[in-house]
């Protein structure tokens, strides 16, 4: 299982902080604050649009928001809650698998994708299916991750290395359209960053989750092709807060935001081949969950 350990770091990041967070450090962790998350939250109550929405719960939200994170020493786990990290890492793992059908997220442990199975534990042809086998018009399939893991050590320079999940055609097929849609690697200086696309962008229950997904995910690509770990950059389309969610978001404002924790990685003969095991969280310390429903 992945390993959380607590107690203080040595590490410290240059994050950046907007400030509207009154946050001390939590324990002995002199390490600064990053709030973006927090204030992207609080300017969305404040600023947002009401909307109606395909679930029909109703949302407040804004339009076109960036996080950027250094991940050179720090890991961007929100600390204002409590995420569940192991289903972080299982769900990455299985989009690695190029999985569709939740029976192995159910065999390690995770639920999160229960809601939107068939009977037989079935997705459509969601993100691992288009990230590891997208159908070509000749009847083949493109395994994106290969390619990219490709281009990084023979062109890292290339301006094409992109991960679509954003397959129109196979849209009517998927249990649900893919959220974050789009993702892509850049090096400089021997440093691997990574930029995601979401076009929907579920502000409580989502973007912690997705935020820690791809730093991970650029951790162990990173640590693949022998670059150092940059910048993962965060932009949100339509990023809302649900209506069902503004009192629990109200309560997760009203906490100190603590310092990031670190993360060990292993080394995985390759990027397919890392497992719970190999995933160390250092010095998480975060408030307690916020339980808050799904809207789906």
């Amino acid at each position: 299982m992945v390993r959380l350990v607590s107690g203080r770091s040595r590490a410290s990041v240059a994050a950046r902080s907007l400030g509207s967070v009154d946050a001390a450090p939590a324990g002995n962790d002199t390490a600064p604050i990053d709030s973006q998350y927090e204030d992207l939250l609080r300017r969305i109550l404040e600023q947002g649009t009401p909307k109606e929405d395909r679930t029909g719960t109703g949302t407040v939200s804004l339009f076109g928001e960036r996080l950027r994170y250094d991940l050179s020493e720090r890991f961007p786990l929100v600390t204002t809650k409590k995420v569940h990290f192991r289903s972080v890492a299982v769900e990455l793992l299985w989009f690695l698998r190029g999985d569709s059908n939740v029976g192995w997220l159910r065999d390690n442990g995770v639920t999160i994708w229960d809601e939107w199975a068939s009977p037989e534990g079935e997705l459509g042809p969601v993100y691992g299916v288009q990230w590891r086998s997208w159908p070509a018009p000749d009847g083949q399939q493109i395994d994106q991750i290969a390619n990219i893991l490709s281009m990084l050590r023979s062109d890292p320079d290339s301006r094409r290395m992109i991960v679509s999940a954003w397959n129109v055609g196979a849209l009517p097929d998927m249990a649900l359209a893919p959220c974050h849609a789009l993702f892509q690697f850049y090096v400089a200086d021997g440093k691997l960053s990574c930029q995601l696309y979401q076009r929907s962008a579920d502000m409580f229950l989502g973007v912690p989750f997705n935020i820690a997904s791809y730093a991970l995910l650029t951790r162990m690509v990173a640590q693949q092709v022998g670059l150092a770990p940059g910048d993962f950059i965060w932009v949100g389309g339509d990023c809302h807060i649900y209506s069902n969610h503004v009192e629990q978001v109200r309560e997760q404002l009203s906490r100190e935001v603590r310092p990031f924790p670190t993360l060990e990685l292993a080394p995985a003969p390759s990027l397919f081949d890392y497992t719970y095991e190999d995933i160390t969280l250092h010095g998480y310390q975060p408030h307690p969950a916020i339980r808050a429903a799904v809207a789906v």
